[in-house]
């Protein structure tokens, strides 16, 4: 029989396994990867981010060190609010209702400037996040604390990673996925694989990552811990996130974590694939730039207001809330005052747009209820209030005395053409996960660490509830990955018996 024996066994391919694997095979460590899908669906969920990632840059200067690229003239052109690693930990407290583990998120924020620098070193660059200004009397001005994304969205992420992998010797088994782990006198011993290559082994090693995702792409769990209704909603990433990890952490005795009925979704085109497409990655089909426009069910009714904050912090709950709406169906309405400030996304042969010249043409075009929508827009068109419009900034300019007012960006509904695109709930990845700490070190229901079992990624729970900043799902991955594995290293310099 062949013996499989590696220092460290990291379960999933996704941007926080690879920085895991990446990390632990910096002092020459013996690491194995093993992924559930075959070669040409790897990357987990990273792989169909568009990118955006969340760090503590400080000022202009920080983000010159992250994006080479720019030029003094270029960052002379840019308008840039600071971002410390105080308001990085704030915005997370923040729209997580004060819910996240503080020691979870102060890791997070604190460490993640370095870990971006980190990740340049493995190769990954870095880009200006298009989709987070706007221009205004010849200057970029940034808002919402996201000015970097990845070149060549998760793609570039990935492809770099595993480049750096394949350069370190890290071998990776496709088409494999972890079974169980094995526990031998309450220490890890090793990990059962089905792999397609070798078939069902015991992989015999010291230290398992586990960083195979949440349940979301589970149909059944999503029922169970999420409700039904969710049974409907569209998988914007990786087909394989069902839940394994978790199930194996609790396997070995590994405690329950986060927020079980919470998860990120996000508006996406309501004639999106089911689960993602590996052909068409990058998150082309989500729809962004609600804040500038209105948002209206089947019934032609708004319930949500659109302008309450910036999409970074709002577009996580307002998926939730179209899957509330029947068929699980809204629409976004522009106007021809917004429509060119619209993302690039709405401008793809993808994306589902329905145009009208008038506001009775757009309602009969869209199959919602014509007179509840025509007294929805002629109510909200009398509440907007006066004031400056700068959708670089909450600008206050909002409506007043409707049920759902709208906050800031309230623009009356009034110029033609208009536009309208159907939308419904696609998840992301799931709140609900495993308990961790600081150290990514895997915990019992005592707070105990269990020796030699760490977790990353989407399996860190107690860090997002209800919401999250947009792009720390990225960075996350990449800090706690890092982290665990710098985590293996000082566990396995421990002799095997202590």
């Amino acid at each position: 029989m062949t013996n499989y024996n590696y220092d460290v066994v990291v379960v999933g391919t996704g941007n926080a396994a690879l920085s895991a694997a990446l990390s632990a095979g910096e002092d020459g460590l013996k690491v194995l990867m093993v992924e559930k899908g075959p070669k040409h669906k790897r990357g987990g969920n990273s792989f169909f981010t568009d990118g955006a990632i969340r760090t503590a840059y400080g000022d202009k200067e920080g983000l010159s060190r992250v994006i080479d690229s720019l030029s003094e003239s270029e960052l002379e052109e840019i308008e840039l609010p600071e971002y410390m690693e105080e308001d990085y930990y704030g915005d997370i407290m923040k729209v997580t209702q004060e819910k996240s583990d503080p020691a979870l998120a102060g890791h997070l924020s604190s460490k993640s400037y370095e870990t971006i620098l980190w990740m340049k070193e493995q190769g990954v660059e870095f880009q200006l996040n298009e989709n987070q200004y706007f221009e205004k009397d010849g200057k970029k001005v940034f808002w919402g604390g996201l000015p970097i994304k990845t070149v060549n969205k998760g793609i570039g992420l990935v492809e770099a990673l595993f480049d750096k992998a394949e350069e370190r010797g890290i071998d990776i088994w496709y088409e494999s996925p972890a079974v169980s782990v094995e526990k031998t006198d309450g220490k890890i011993s090793g990990v059962h694989v089905d792999s397609k290559e070798f078939g069902e082994v015991l992989v015999e090693c010291r230290s398992v990552i586990l960083a195979c995702g949440g349940f979301e792409a589970n149909k059944e769990k999503r029922a169970e811990h999420l409700g039904p209704q969710w049974e409907n909603a569209v998988v914007r990433g990786s087909e394989y996130n069902t839940g394994d990890g978790i199930s194996m952490a609790l396997g070995v005795g590994v405690a329950k974590s986060g927020q079980y009925d919470g998860c990120h979704a996000h508006t996406t085109d309501y004639n999106s694939p089911r689960t993602g497409d590996y052909s068409k990655p990058g998150d082309i089909y989500k729809k962004s730039s609600y804040p500038l426009g209105l948002i209206v069910n089947v019934e032609g009714e708004r319930f949500v207001d659109e302008g309450l904050d910036f999409r970074n912090y709002t577009y996580a709950k307002y998926g939730k809330e179209t899957l509330k709406q029947t068929d699980q169906k809204a629409f976004q309405i522009y106007d021809s005052q917004v429509r060119h400030l619209l993302r690039k996304e709405y401008d793809l042969e993808e994306a589902t747009m329905i145009k009208a010249d008038t506001v009775e043409e757009l309602a009969e075009k869209m199959g919602v209820d014509k007179e509840n929508f025509l007294q929805t827009i002629k109510g909200y068109n009398a509440a907007v209030q006066d004031g400056d419009y700068n959708p670089g900034v909450k600008d206050g300019k909002s409506t007043k005395g409707l049920d759902v007012d709208k906050t800031n960006w309230a623009l009356k509904f009034e110029e033609g053409p208009f536009y309208a695109y159907p939308v419904t709930c696609g998840i992301t990845f799931t709140f609900g996960a495993v308990k961790v700490n600081e150290h990514a070190e895997a915990l019992d229901e005592n707070g105990e660490k269990i020796d030699g079992l760490y977790a990353a990624g989407e399996m860190v729970g107690d860090l997002f509830h209800h919401n999250y900043p947009g792009g720390s799902g990225l960075m996350s991955g990449s800090v706690f990955g890092r982290t665990a594995g710098d985590s293996v290293k000082e566990y396995l310099k421990q002799p095997a018996g202590i």
